[in-house]
């Protein structure tokens, strides 16, 4: 795989992460727009489109977004909203931080190829590496105060 199939592949991520954090914030937004758990995750939200447009700009084909083939993981933002439909909050928290575990995971990878890495996105994995990693840590910090957003069961 080549680093412009590697990058896609993380922007597709990113992507899929954005629009998660878009339906979970959306559904808790008019209740909690002024907490500081909402605006945790609005941080969290702001570092994948950030991650997501510096990744366009480093590809030949940028706006990838608008194609909205995110490839499997464009059915997780669905899978986590169905998961709070069912279980509620908590379950959603847990699956945010599995994702991100999974992203940190993917970008350790990355980091670790023995392919050589261009240049400029070192810097840019190793910065989004770290991201994922303080965002499992707030997610944990969520989880444990048991935070309860406005996602009913059944809605």
């Amino acid at each position: 795989m080549n680093w412009q199939e590697i990058t896609d592949k993380l922007l597709k991520r990113e992507w899929s992460a954005v629009e998660t954090y878009q339906q979970v914030l959306h559904k808790a937004r008019e209740e909690l727009a002024r907490n500081a758990e909402f605006q945790e995750l609005a941080t969290i939200l702001s570092d994948h489109q950030q991650a997501a447009s510096q990744l366009e700009a480093r590809m030949q084909q940028p706006e990838r977004r608008a194609d909205g083939c995110f490839g499997g993981w464009g059915t997780w933002s669905k899978v986590v909203m169905g998961a709070a439909s069912i279980f509620g909050d908590r379950v959603v928290l847990r699956a945010l931080k599995a994702g991100e575990e999974s992203g940190s995971k993917r970008y350790q990878e990355v980091l670790e190829a023995t392919t050589a890495m261009p240049a400029e996105l070192k810097p840019l994995f190793l910065d989004q590496l770290a991201k994922q990693q303080a965002h499992i840590r707030a997610l944990d910090g969520l989880i444990s105060r048991r935070l309860d957003l406005p996602i009913e069961p059944g809605t």
